[in-house]
This record gives structure tokens, C-alpha cells and sequence, in this order.
């Protein structure tokens, strides 16, 4: 075959799989904003928007018991409601001793939602009430599909994560979701740390309204505060996809992968141009997740990471299933990264 042959071929070739890219994103991007359209804006009934409150004394956090505290565990027997059969992971819904419903989740994003929910309610972020359950037991369990390898005969089950799902919170998902180019946050600190605490973490998948046909996970939770009033909470719905590498694609994502995790730790900032800060981050919408990130910024989330220790940290992914061998690299990898947001935004002296 000739050399110009051969030429042709690999530029049909690589002319077919982008084009084909491109019909593929157009497609989805299309299929969104007709869903977006038909389901029409959010109706909030909120006096106040928040995505962000502080902490507290990071000494004081339980990083173990994460943000239901010890008393908010799931309490067994746990009674069979019914399967979802949305979603990339097998899951079903429970209800528990003190009859609260739980979403019940196996798979490869088990420990990396349990651990990633933990560390950003530690900097203040808002994040859905989340364990980490090595072993139980579901009563009345019938027709299960995908969740149906994850049960065995007794109704018994190893590894999953249990999701609460509250009572009186009006919960605006999927179309009703919102972008993170157009929110009530957009240029303040917390909304970009909120990014901050994402890329740390290597979460690739920040999907938002705008994406609605594959999958928003972002979402608005209203909480009632006192007797008639109503806040909106904004937060991240899905932390599964993280704790490995980012990438732009498939090819090159990946989750719960310390190794290709700490790989990662100093591409994790590239620079600065003057007080912007430069990410080697990508994800699903890239541009939204790195682009005018300010080192005060950066300094200011810095202040919560910092006084999380190492030792609280490691508590924090034993609880979430982590191996002795996972729960060392982690820490290690985790500490390093936020000692790296400390040097390029170092304190005043």
C-alpha cells in the first residue's frame, strides 16, 4: 500500500471518529436544552440562597460519622421499597428501623462518594447525608434486575453505600438543577472554592443543568427554617466520580485509584497569571471548572483544608471502606494536594 494511501485512510479515519464526536455532543447538548425548555425555570420558595456555611473548628468535625453524625447511621433491619433503574450503578431504596428511607448503592463509586461527601462538608459544603455499610441484610426483597448480582440468596449484601433520603426537603433535580456559569454564586469565593474542593478531589464528572439528557449532578435542596421560611441549599449530588485521574475523555478517567490519583498531585496546579490561577484539572465542562479561580480564592479555602488533619482524614476513608494500603496513599496524596493549594497561596506573614 502506498504512503499516500495510508496518508488518506488516516485522515478519513480521524476526520470520521471527530466529526462523529461532534454530532454525539451536539446531539446530547440539543436534547438538554429541549428537556430544560419543557420543564420550565424552578419554582423556589426560599427567602435565602446558600451554598456554603463555615464549618466550624476542624477539630470538632467527625469525619467518621460525616455530616448525620453517629446517631444519623442507617439502623437495620432494613425493608425493601423498590430497584432504580436509572443511573450508572445498581441501587434500590430502604427503609430502616426509625423508618427513614435510604438509596442503597453498589459499585465502583461506593467509596469515593462516601469519602468525597465527608472531606467537603469539612470545608463547609453542603453535601447529601451519606454511609458507608460493609455488610447487612434487606428484608423482602423480590424482581430485582441490575441490583440482583449484589444480593445474594439470604438477602445479604458487602459493600454499599447508603444515601438518606430526607423528609420535608423539596428537592430540584436533573432539568431543574442548575450551571455552574449561571447560579446566585457566580464570582465568589465559596462558588469557586466549591470548584476548588472538586479538582482536589478529581472529581471529573460535574455535570450540571445544562447536560440535563445525560445527567445533572448538581441539584437545589429547600430546607425549612422555622415556621414559614425556606432555604435553597446548592449543591453537588454526585461525588462518585472521583479519587482517580480527571481527563477530558473516557479513555483516560478514572475512580478509587490512589496510584493514578497522586500521579496527578502536581499537575493539579500549573501556575498563576497574576492573581489567576491555573489548573491542570479536566472534566466534563472543564472551562466552568477552572477559569477565573483568584489566589485569594484559593487562600481562603485553604484556611478550612489546612486545619483538617491527616489523622481525620484517614478516619474519614477507613469509614468509607478504604484498605489500610488505600486509607495511607490517599491521606498522603490528599495532604500533599492541599499543601500545594497553601504554596501557591501562602497566608500574609
Amino acid at each position: 500500500m502506498s504512503t499516500n494511501k495510508i496518508l488518506l485512510i488516516a485522515f478519513w479515519t480521524v476526520f470520521g471518529i471527530t466529526a462523529g464526536y461532534w454530532v454525539v455532543k451536539i446531539f446530547w447538548r440539543v436534547r438538554s436544552a429541549l428537556q430544560r425548555r419543557a420543564a420550565g425555570e424552578p419554582e423556589l420558595d426560599s427567602t435565602r440562597a446558600l451554598i456554603w456555611r463555615d464549618p466550624g473548628p476542624a477539630e470538632r468535625l467527625d469525619l467518621v460519622a460525616g455530616p448525620g453524625g453517629t446517631d444519623g447511621k442507617p439502623a437495620p433491619p432494613f425493608k425493601f421499597i423498590e430497584e432504580h433503574t436509572t443511573g450508572s450503578q445498581p441501587c434500590v431504596s430502604v427503609r430502616d428501623r426509625r423508618d427513614r428511607v435510604w438509596r442503597v448503592k453498589w459499585g465502583s463509586e461506593v467509596n469515593t462518594e462516601a469519602f468525597c461527601t465527608r472531606l467537603a462538608w469539612a470545608a463547609g459544603y453542603f453535601v447529601e447525608t451519606t454511609y458507608f455499610v460493609p455488610e447487612g441484610r434487606i428484608e423482602g426483597i423480590t424482581g430485582l434486575q441490575r441490583a440482583k448480582e449484589c444480593v445474594d440468596d439470604n438477602c445479604r449484601f458487602e459493600n454499599a453505600r447508603f444515601e438518606l433520603d430526607e423528609k420535608d426537603v423539596v428537592k430540584h433535580f436533573d432539568a431543574h438543577s442548575w450551571a455552574w456559569n449561571d447560579n446566585p454564586f457566580v464570582g465568589t469565593r465559596e462558588l469557586n472554592g466549591l470548584k476548588i474542593v472538586m479538582m482536589l478531589l478529581s472529581n471529573w464528572d460535574n455535570k450540571d443543568v445544562r447536560d440535563v439528557a445525560r445527567g445533572s449532578n448538581t441539584a437545589t435542596f429547600e430546607y425549612r427554617t422555622g415556621k414559614r421560611g425556606r432555604e435553597a441549599r446548592y449543591l453537588i449530588i454526585d461525588w462518585g466520580a472521583a479519587l482517580g485521574p480527571w481527563g477530558g475523555n473516557v479513555l483516560n478517567r478514572g475512580r478509587w485509584n490512589a496510584e493514578a490519583f497522586a500521579a496527578q498531585n502536581e499537575q493539579l496546579i500549573t501556575g498563576t497569571d497574576g492573581e489567576v490561577v491555573k489548573w491542570g484539572y479536566a472534566g466534563q465542562r472543564t472551562a466552568d471548572a477552572v477559569e477565573n479561580i483568584t489566589i485569594a480564592d484559593v487562600r481562603w479555602l485553604h484556611q478550612y483544608l489546612a486545619a483538617i488533619s491527616s489523622e481525620q482524614i484517614a478516619a474519614a476513608l477507613r469509614a468509607s471502606g478504604g484498605t489500610d494500603q488505600e486509607v495511607a496513599d490517599f491521606t498522603k496524596a490528599i495532604r500533599a494536594r492541599i499543601d500545594l493549594l497553601g504554596r501557591i497561596a501562602p497566608r500574609p506573614a
